[in-house]
């Protein structure tokens, strides 16, 4: 079963007005379906391709609207289930000015390879890279859990070095 479509996402939670998970007031999305399993996690619940409720990808945009708030995809790992993020991300950057942050346990080259993978990094401002690694943890950093985990401006990076967001 696929955890989303190009119609839906499977959603655990939405955070309106979050200032952890970017720079901001933000809208996070939190979506269901985790293959890292890292070690310490703040949240297992997400690994479950099963978990939450499948959500429309109109009726998401519609929140997003509402909220008025920039928005922030997480889960759960977006990049594992790409096509309804896509249609998302392609919806916010053609109706809105919003920025849109992107959590993803997958390094961010490892994401250029995969072409569905890449084509919603290029709709994102910010991606949050890597792994959490328990070993790594600092509770100092902003928006991120673990000294490894980058925070990348996505497009000064695709059109040049990796560029991260201090």
């Amino acid at each position: 079963m696929t955890v989303s479509s190009i119609n839906s996402i499977r959603i655990l939670d939405i955070k309106y007005g979050t200032s952890v998970d970017g720079i901001g007031l933000r809208t996070s999305l939190y979506c269901a379906g985790c293959e890292h399993h890292c070690m310490g996690c703040h949240n297992p619940q997400s690994w479950s391709d099963e978990a939450g409720e499948s959500v429309t990808v109109d009726e998401l945009f519609r929140l997003i609207v509402d909220a008025d708030m920039n928005v922030t995809f997480t889960g759960g790992d977006p990049m594992l289930h790409p096509e309804g993020f896509i249609a998302l991300a392609q919806m916010i950057k053609e109706r809105t000015d919003k920025t849109i942050w992107c959590y993803t346990g997958y390094r961010f080259e490892e994401l250029l390879q995969h072409p569905l993978r890449r084509a919603l990094v290029e709709l994102c401002d910010v991606i949050v890279d890597g792994r959490y690694v328990e070993a790594e943890r600092d509770l100092s950093l902003h928006f991120r859990g673990s000294r490894n985990q980058r925070i990348i401006d996505v497009k000064k990076s695709l059109d040049g070095e990796l560029c991260l967001v201090e």
